[in-house]
């Protein structure tokens, strides 16, 4: 029986100049994409008529497109401008999520397998995805790292990367756990399977320092800049996951779901603390008077 491939919620998707309903077939069986994986994307959000960081994420896929050896064709401008005139699509009752795309679709005259930058094709998606804002959730250290920039290429927000967090959410959850920790091959805490992590210990906020083994968010910045505005001591340091069982408190940071509070870690458990707290109404307050 043949899969149904239409989209689960509303989606629109910009390509070569027009606008189009639903799942449209852009990439085919000899696309350097589809066999060799050549794909870049980013992600912003648009909810309550605000699209916060856009121009960042917009920025972003420009340059993920670039470090995977392919030549963007939009500036971050006309993606950007694409993405409001895209948001005008849906009824504005549901958060939407923003998906500028990159990809390949021949391989160079010298290697099939590096991507050809004359052949880069852009697409543009947006569908309804609700936010799922501070909705608690459980971690479990998983077995599986994350690769170091030299065996892997995480300057880019690349689709090649998922596969690996992907493994590591079905083996959490196949033990009971919502997401995974995962470590760098140093056996330092980095990110969750899906998102960057946040520790609080004796009123000190601390994140994994930015190594180059996961992408550094556009969240996980803003959210930083605006705790340390308003008085937190927030630290970019080397942590252990000793250091995050004993923590006073975990939260997740993301541009899919924002701030998103941890009350268990393995057989740890923990509060909705006061800092994930802090950081989710400080967000949304600087969206809303700024991001407008």
């Amino acid at each position: 029986m043949p899969v149904n491939t239409a989209p689960r919620t509303a989606t629109w998707t910009f390509v070569e100049g027009e606008w189009l309903e639903g799942n449209p077939p852009l990439i085919g069986p000899t696309s350097h994409a589809m066999w060799l994986g050549s794909t870049v994307f980013d992600g912003a959000r648009w909810f309550d008529g605000i699209s916060p960081d856009l121009d960042l994420h917009c920025q972003r896929v420009n340059r993920s497109a670039t470090a995977m050896g392919m030549k963007p064709t939009m500036t971050a401008e006309e993606i950007e401008r694409l993405a409001l005139e895209g948001v005008k699509k849906f009824d504005g009752k549901t958060a939407i999520y923003i998906k500028p795309m990159y990809w390949a679709e021949h391989g160079t005259a010298f290697s099939v397998v590096a991507p050809d930058p004359g052949s880069t094709r852009f697409a543009l998606c947006l569908f309804e995805a609700p936010m799922n804002t501070a909705k608690p959730s459980s971690l479990t250290v998983s077995p599986f790292r994350r690769p170091n920039p030299e065996v892997a290429m995480t300057s880019a927000k690349t689709g090649s990367l998922y596969p690996n967090s992907g493994r590591a959410i079905i083996e959490a959850r196949g033990r009971g756990f919502d997401n995974a920790l995962m470590r760098d091959l140093n056996g330092n805490v980095a990110e969750t399977a899906s998102s960057n992590i946040f520790m609080v210990k004796d009123g000190v906020v601390m994140t994994p320092i930015a190594n180059g083994t996961f992408l550094s968010g556009i969240t996980r910045s803003r959210v930083m800049t605006l705790l340390r505005q308003a008085g937190l001591d927030v630290r970019e340091v080397t942590l252990t996951v000793e250091d995050f069982k004993n923590a006073d408190e975990i939260f997740a940071s993301g541009n899919y779901s924002k701030i998103v509070p941890v009350t268990k870690l393995d057989d740890h458990d923990l509060q909705e603390g006061p800092v994930a707290r802090k950081a989710l109404e400080l967000y949304m307050d600087w969206a809303r008077t700024t991001a407008a």
